[in-house]
């Protein structure tokens, strides 16, 4: 199969709304969408309520693309689970009111421990959940063992994260840390049996995109998406469940203290978790004080 052919049928089969989408869509207006009515205006009279913010944009995508829409739960609660499980319960209610069936939506959450467990409670309630900023196969290991229905292993940032500690311009494709990572968990996974959905993000050129070719998902930036669809190369598969069933892997059994564990020991895991924490919760102040800036007087 010709690559350009199949990224035109495929380009496009969910969405990701959190603080720097809803940031970037709202900076320069001062309407959000609505239901009801084609826009409403912000008003001073009354705090914003940001997940509704979030559900009304949400809901409009789910009008334009198929499949799955996420919506994230505040960063700065990553590590609460039961404030995490609260607020993940309202987002369902408001996509419910607005018309919104539950499965078409992913609670995303950041892959701490406590946003784990959370996910572990959403998900026996039928509330499908995203678990993100994945940079380890202990996250990936304790999500798939909680029922997890996706996780967003970013692989561009792992990269990022070696390439300044290996003081190295760049890596071969198939010695990418990033494009490694996301292979042991995919292979971890279809050889244990678990039926976590491995979305591969966060890619920096089309060469670890193909790296990956056979994995579940992969969400990729428009400027990619471009550049995969002009190719007229051939695609090799490079991820395949059936040899990876096949492969000796052992199992871990994931617990609170393994997990801690296996982070400690992992410096770039435990510095990108962070890091990517303290910048989500950033793009939330962000559009907390760009909702201040657009409200307008009836």
């Amino acid at each position: 199969m010709r690559l350009g052919s199949r990224y035109k049928s495929q380009s496009v089969n969910g969405s990701v709304r959190n603080g720097r989408n809803l940031t970037c869509s709202i900076k320069g207006s001062h309407f959000i969408p609505n239901n009801n009515r084609d826009y409403v205006f912000l008003r001073r009279e009354s705090p914003v309520d940001k997940d509704k913010l979030a559900v009304n944009f949400g809901t409009e995508i789910t009008k334009i693309v198929p499949g799955y829409v996420s919506t994230e739960v505040d960063a700065r609660l990553s590590f609460d689970t039961e404030t995490t499980i609260k607020k993940a319960r309202r987002i369902i209610e408001l996509y419910k009111e607005a018309g919104i069936d539950k499965s078409r939506i992913l609670i995303k959450i950041a892959s701490t421990w406590e946003g784990i467990q959370a996910a572990k409670v959403l998900e026996k309630e039928g509330i499908t959940c995203n678990l993100t900023l994945i940079f380890s196969i202990a996250q990936a290991i304790a999500v798939a063992e909680v029922g997890g229905t996706l996780i967003s292993p970013f692989v561009g940032r792992i990269m990022d994260w070696y390439k300044k500690n290996d003081g190295v311009d760049g890596y071969e494709p198939a010695n990418d840390p990033g494009v490694k990572s996301v292979t042991k968990i995919y292979n971890y996974y279809k050889k244990h049996g678990y039926k976590t959905i491995v979305m591969g993000a966060s890619f920096r050129n089309t060469e670890e995109i193909l790296e990956l070719a056979g994995c579940d998902r992969l969400t990729i930036a428009p400027a990619l998406l471009e550049k995969l669809t002009a190719a007229t190369d051939p695609v090799e598969k490079k991820l395949d469940a059936e040899k990876a069933a096949e492969m000796d892997t052992a199992k871990i059994d994931m617990d609170e203290k393994t997990f801690r564990w296996m982070m400690n020991e992992d410096a770039m895991a435990t510095e990108k978790l962070a890091e990517g924490i303290r910048n989500f919760s950033k793009d939330i102040v962000k559009l907390e004080n760009i909702i201040k800036e657009k409200t307008v007087k009836n």
